[in-house]
């Protein structure tokens, strides 16, 4: 890495630095205002003397002193970024063309190495999002894409990680946002949820119907030992239906009365 090759300099250049440092002395105290930077808390510096870092490990927060004529320095913002992944267009492996976009979250933890070692690590990191996100997604099916969102964004996650880890970049969360589908595809997959969804309440009328019958089947042989069971089971219905306020209700008379009418007219 760039960032870890440390040269002295030449005679030359300790020569230039050495009249660096004299005309800030000469200078002094107009000199030590051009000197002095301020460092934010969310920021460090990389300080470039004679275009070679001058130090593995970058300066601050608070003040720097900085040579005139022979020091440059770049600033470099350590907060969180979050970076949109444009919509990529995926193919799943089951042959299903769709459009993913989602959201990356990072933050440059080494300044020296995301300065030294790639030209715009904001553009590299995102740009490594983009095609990483399609190389992923391309591997998975449109089911898991639709079920499985966390852990593929914990796999694009980790591969991101480990690639950025030379550039400064620390990946902190990687989000999948939106997941588009055909419109004839979405059609063909409501039409297979509301079928699976007829088949199930089929099933589970049928399942009422049998246990139902059972039911009945068990109130009919409860009844059948106890007549003064179907007598008030009659008398109940009976309430029931005038609550309802009805003008004609129908009471069937049991079977057994009936049967002792026709005896007693038949014995008349």
């Amino acid at each position: 890495l760039i960032a870890d090759r440390r040269e002295g300099f030449s005679v030359c250049g300790w020569i230039l630095v050495s009249l660096s440092c004299l005309l800030v002395l000469i200078t002094f105290p107009v000199s030590i205002w051009a000197c002095i930077k301020v460092i934010r808390e969310y920021e460090r510096a990389v300080v470039f003397r004679l275009g070679q870092i001058l130090s593995k490990k970058a300066k601050g927060p608070g003040l720097i002193l900085i040579l005139p004529c022979t020091d440059t320095f770049i600033k470099v913002d350590l907060r969180t970024v979050a970076c949109n992944i444009p919509p990529q267009e995926i193919l799943t492996k089951d042959a299903v063309p769709t459009q993913v976009d989602g959201v990356m979250y990072y933050r440059i933890h080494s300044a020296v190495s995301a300065i030294a070692n790639v030209t715009d690590v904001h553009s590299a990191t995102s740009l490594l999002a983009q095609t990483t996100l399609r190389n992923v997604l391309g591997t998975q099916s449109l089911a898991q894409l639709l079920a499985g969102r966390e852990e593929i964004a914990h796999s694009i996650q980790a591969t991101l990680d480990s690639a950025t880890e030379q550039w400064g970049i620390k990946v902190a969360r990687v989000e999948i946002k939106d997941v588009r589908i055909p419109v004839a595809m979405q059609r063909a997959m409501a039409a297979e949820a509301e079928a699976a969804r007829e088949a199930r309440a089929k099933i589970v009328a049928a399942e009422g119907e049998m246990n139902a019958s059972k039911a009945l089947k068990q109130a009919s042989t409860v009844l059948t030992e106890s007549p003064a069971g179907l007598q008030l089971r009659y008398l109940q219905t009976l309430t029931t239906l005038a609550a309802e306020n009805n003008s004609t209700i129908v009471f069937p008379l049991p079977i057994n009365m009936l049967e002792s009418l026709g005896q007693k007219n038949r014995g008349g």
